[in-house]
């Protein structure tokens, strides 16, 4: 099945729930928003995690300085990029990298090839200033123009009613889970999150029998 993360995690027993649920990585977002958790209590956070799910760090333009401190807390098996930092700073971390792509128009797809050294290229929904967070989905049909050079993470007003819709259409290698969501920001609600997890368990299962030859 494809890879699910949750993002904008706050609560600690909110957090407990919801990797419970068979959820592949949690993001932690570290950039200023109503979201937004400190380094300190993103560890604190993330210390009673089950093995095997991944911990995200997310930033916005980090200075040099503060990025060397996430990357250095060796807290984070990914940091996702969400601003507009030039690829030197991707590579100047030790850990796998996301690039986020927010998307209003067609004209914010323009720079994604000079992403070609993140590990994963993300595209969410853009709303004037608002990068992420939004609960709105943007026109996927944007993405026919473009040959990512990385795996492809949709991300951007997904929920139950779209995330089948999303994926058919987008083939990402994973989705990002954000507003879609929540009671509030930063507190999920589990049965919405159940919601989508069974449709997709059941998309794929439908999938892995259509698939099946019989000699």
């Amino acid at each position: 099945m494809i890879r699910v993360k949750v993002c904008g995690m706050i609560e600690s027993k909110n957090l407990q729930k919801i990797a419970s649920m068979g959820v592949d990585a949690v993001g932690f977002i570290l950039a200023e928003s109503e979201r937004q958790v400190t380094l300190e209590q993103a560890e604190k956070l993330s210390r009673d995690l089950p093995p095997f799910i991944s911990r995200v760090g997310v930033v916005l333009n980090p200075s040099h300085g503060q990025l060397k401190k996430i990357d250095a807390s060796n807290q984070f098996d990914c940091i996702q990029f969400h601003g507009q930092e030039n690829p030197e700073m991707l590579a100047s971390v030790s850990t796998r990298t996301i690039k986020a792509i927010s998307i209003e128009n067609q004209e914010d797809l323009k720079d994604v090839e000079k992403y070609s050294e993140a590990d994963y290229l993300l595209f969410d929904s853009r709303n004037g200033s608002r990068r992420g967070g939004t609960g709105e989905k943007f026109n996927w049909d944007y993405l026919d123009s473009i040959d990512p050079p990385a795996p492809i993470i949709l991300a951007g007003g997904l929920g139950p009613d779209n995330i089948i819709e999303g994926i058919s259409r987008v083939k990402p290698a994973a989705v990002d889970l954000n507003s879609r969501l929540e009671r509030k920001p930063g507190i999920k609600d589990p049965e919405i999150l159940q919601e989508v997890l069974v449709r997709l368990r059941r998309h794929y299962k439908h999938k892995e029998r259509g698939n099946k030859t019989y000699g």
